[in-house]
């Protein structure tokens, strides 16, 4: 039985401005694997939805869910509390949630072969989950398309727009790729792990000591990764994970200035999935918003079936995905980049988990052919739209390729810093 504060927040919402800006839907992506998906029309007082571009969102995890954390928790047009969002980027664009991979938030799979063990699965599935968005919403079609993306969200995020590049160029996709933007994005996990010791040292999180275990512990999970045994290298960051929280009492990994709560902390009765489950992927399912997704929220959508709640299936979509985890895909924005697509890399100043100099490594790695050039540009200030005067992020880009670097956010930047996120999603999406 739902509290009567609930029943009259549904009221609110039913009956809010959103409605009939709004629509969601189920699509079969293959035998037993049902992806689901929700749009917001652009909410734009000077300008029709149909002159702004269409924004794809993809959430973290593996199994994170984009229709509950991105939708509510950063970008949505309501808040958790079902308030309306002043950053919210359906100001600036039409925004589409997909609960991806199978298995996440209200997407199911109806048996354990459903999910998906690798990226090219995850691209694959979503690229037929688009083909039927786009035919399904014809007016979309002509718009400017976006992938925007955050942590292994990235990951799948690259790979998808690769697939969508082919399949547009084949005919077998209709619509206006614009281009991908990868948000404290899982593209290179080694990277990532070699400079953790250093961040976190260089922050004065870490002592000599503590540095030495942390470098020798992602020692161990660069020569699983070199050696190819990915499974292996997954489980050894999770090791990896557990030396920095005990050598730092417990930093967050979302916000290095800030402590990981008491429910996230490792425990001995852990194995490496329950445990990653417990520091990743319980933040995204925190039980203030279950209760919102699988009371107020189920009941409006009206088409999630009986058996299936939200998040659900979450431990099963990281644990299928595991062997894949921490395999690469710096090729894939080569790839991209060679492409001619546009590609955008975005991070947060006090992220742990996926620091920034992790990023800028892989970024000097690239084979893309205006690496050079890019190199060698001064990065460009901007003011915090909440703060004139105070700076909120730096940026450098060169023809098809940006980086930003925004300060004072963590891993979930729209969150940490949302007039911000959205002030950078109206320079990438070139509306200022």
């Amino acid at each position: 039985c739902l509290p009567v504060w609930w029943i009259s927040v549904l009221i609110v919402c039913l009956s809010s401005p959103l409605a009939g800006r709004e629509a969601w839907n189920y699509v079969e992506v293959r035998d037993g694997a049902h992806m689901f998906w929700w749009l917001y029309y652009a909410d734009c007082q000077s300008v029709q939805s149909r002159d702004l571009p269409l924004v794809l969102w993809l959430q973290g995890g593996p199994g994170g869910s984009g229709t509950g954390f991105g939708n509510f928790e950063e970008i949505g047009p309501l808040t958790r509390d079902l308030e309306p969002r002043k950053s919210s980027w359906v100001q600036a664009a039409s925004v589409l949630f997909v609960d991806n991979p199978v298995g996440t938030g209200f997407s199911y799979a109806q048996n354990p072969e459903a999910f998906a063990t690798d990226v090219s699965t995850v691209a694959s599935d979503m690229l037929v989950l688009l083909q039927s968005f786009f035919t399904e919403r014809t007016e979309f079609q002509s718009v400017p398309f976006y992938i925007f993306s955050e942590s292994y969200g990235g990951k799948m995020a690259a790979a998808i727009s690769l697939e969508v590049t082919k399949a547009v160029s084949q005919g077998t996709l209709k619509c206006v790729f614009a281009g991908v933007a990868l948000g404290d994005s899982w593209i290179s996990p080694l990277g990532e792990l070699v400079l953790r010791g250093v961040l976190t040292r260089s922050s004065s999180l870490l002592d000599d000591f503590g540095l030495q275990d942390v470098n020798a512990a992602a020692a161990a999970v660069k020569q699983a990764v070199e050696q190819q045994q990915f499974l292996k290298a997954t489980e050894l960051w999770s090791v990896t994970e557990t030396v920095v929280e005990q050598n730092t009492n417990g930093v967050n990994f979302y916000n290095i200035l800030t402590q990981q709560p008491d429910d996230r902390l490792s425990s001995p009765d852990d194995d490496f999935i329950s445990l990653q489950t417990r520091r990743h992927l319980r933040p995204l399912y925190r039980q203030s918003l279950s209760e919102l997704m699988n009371g107020p929220i189920r009941k409006k959508l009206g088409i999630v079936p009986q058996n299936v709640t939200w998040g659900g299936q979450a431990e099963q979509v990281f644990s299928s995905m595991s062997g894949d985890f921490m395999r690469p895909v710096v090729d894939v924005v080569d790839r991209l980049l060679a492409a001619g697509v546009n590609v955008t890399v975005y991070n947060g100043q006090l992220d742990l988990i996926v620091d920034t100099l992790g990023q800028e490594l892989w970024v000097k790695r690239l084979k893309w052919d205006g690496l050079p050039a890019f190199n060698q540009l001064r990065w460009t200030a901007l003011d915090d739209p909440a703060s004139p005067g105070v700076t909120g992020a730096f940026y450098k880009t060169y023809k098809n390729f940006a980086f930003y670097w925004i300060l004072k956010a963590g891993h979930m930047i729209p969150a940490d810093q949302g007039p911000m996120a959205l002030q950078m999603l109206k320079m990438i999406t070139q509306q200022v």
